[in-house]
């Protein structure tokens, strides 16, 4: 009987141990999945791309800024799904002598289509919506009396695919996102538009042409986008971003932008625009006052996914990485998606969030707006090369031309110089 005790007493001993081991290993693995990560923008600094070999290439870049008139500029560079370079040149904030760091953030402009199309693939993966889906009517994912309503106007609005928004090619008449002003005279309305009074305004009206026949690049298109974002979710479009998409790709410093000044995220850059680039422009509330064109010429938190995102060049280097089908960064999209986000067609049809990809030439994404230029340039060769300004030039959308000339004639020069290393590995 002393003996049946001890051997009950030993089983117990060993039951509790045994639990005490699974309770603490699941205690510490809840701690490490619930401890802060460390922001990419919280380890890079200029001089860890102090390299003696590509001192030339600072100096043409720093050039080319000052060619441009440009106050400041930030560049990052991977290879194979590896950051090798990130540096800022110029000014952040000239009046407060602020230098550009490869940590700042920045208005990516239309570079944030790049996040919305990416944001529908992922809910098409997680067998949400499909591309192919329609948007409106009967069995539309826009199907409620709202939108109803307005697109009764026009029975081929029953045609329009969640594709077609992605490609530019639903055949709206307008864009009028960057037109606020005249979009409150003409709806008569006593606040700024609203997005629910751009849906008024452009849905209301017959399309200029079926759907999927033609293309015109539209803003209002990624608006949409946000939408159904927003009504699949159950979420806020920023929040699923951030939740779904983002922060999987180990992206924690990307930002809804706001319109001002005083509504600049922590660690956001000062924007400029030249005199020659109509630097004063009506608010876009219609307060009839004068503002900078940069700031509070556009209601940049209603662009959402078309274009109202802030990042540095080298987290959106890390969010290419995780939808670029490259082994060296887990991808947030299942291969499936990545063929059709990457899916040329020909040179007159956009690809899924890119402008183009091109297997001969390469990804392209450019991103323009008052205050900001931005291009993503993804080479066959595996690399990526990402600059974002806080000044706009008069070139406006077709300065990003410029910027491509920079990266080839610096690749071609200073390619076999950069660094074998991983930036985006340091802790």
């Amino acid at each position: 009987m002393k003996k049946r005790h001890i051997i009950i007493s030993c089983i117990a001993i060993a039951a509790l141990v045994t639990a005490f081991a699974i309770i603490s290993r699941c205690s510490r693995e809840e701690a490490e999945e619930n401890a802060p990560m460390l922001r990419l923008n919280d380890t890079l600094t200029n001089a860890m791309s102090d390299i003696p070999e590509l001192a030339p290439m600072d100096k043409k870049i720093r050039k080319f800024i000052t060619r441009w008139h440009i106050k400041g500029a930030s560049l990052a560079i991977t290879r194979n799904d590896s950051l090798v370079y990130a540096k800022g040149y110029g000014w952040a904030n000239a009046e407060k002598e602020i230098l550009m760091e490869p940590s700042h953030i920045m208005r990516m402009a239309s570079v944030s289509k790049l996040l919305t199309a990416t944001g529908i693939m992922v809910l098409q993966d997680m067998d949400s919506l499909c591309i192919k889906d329609t948007v409106f009517g009967p069995g539309g994912i826009l199907d409620d009396p709202f939108f109803n309503d307005l697109v009764k106007c026009d029975k081929n609005y029953r045609k329009i695919t969640v594709e077609h928004l992605l490609r530019h090619q639903a055949g709206f008449r307008r864009d009028p996102l960057f037109s606020s002003v005249d979009v409150k005279n003409q709806l008569g309305l006593d606040h700024p538009p609203t997005k629910e009074d751009y849906y008024s305004l452009v849905l209301s009206r017959k399309l200029r042409w079926v759907p999927g026949t033609r293309q015109k690049y539209s803003n209002f298109c990624y608006l949409l986008l946000s939408e159904i974002i927003e009504r699949v979710s159950g979420m806020p479009y920023e929040q699923f971003m951030k939740v779904r998409v983002l922060e999987p790709a180990g992206c924690f410093d990307m930002h809804i932008g706001g319109a001002y000044y005083a509504d600049r995220r922590p660690n956001e850059v000062r924007y400029y625009t030249h005199e020659g680039d109509g630097k004063y422009i009506e608010e876009y509330t219609g307060s009839g006052r004068m503002v900078e064109r940069c700031y509070g010429g556009t209601n940049l938190p209603l662009l959402s996914g078309a274009g109202a995102w802030c990042a540095s060049p080298a987290e959106i280097a890390r969010f290419v990485a995780s939808i670029d089908g490259d082994p060296g960064v887990k991808d947030i999209i299942s291969h499936e998606s990545f063929l059709q986000m990457t899916e040329y067609i020909d040179e007159n049809t956009f690809s899924l969030g890119w402008n183009d990809t091109d297997p001969a030439k390469g990804w392209n994404r450019t991103g323009t707006l008052a205050g900001t230029s931005a291009l993503v340039r993804y080479y066959p060769d595996g690399e990526c090369w990402i600059m974002i300004t806080n000044t706009s030039t008069y070139r406006g959308p077709k300065f990003p031309r410029y910027t491509e000339a920079l990266f080839q004639e610096c690749r071609l020069l200073y390619s076999d110089k950069l660094p074998k290393r991983n930036l985006f590995e340091l802790k």
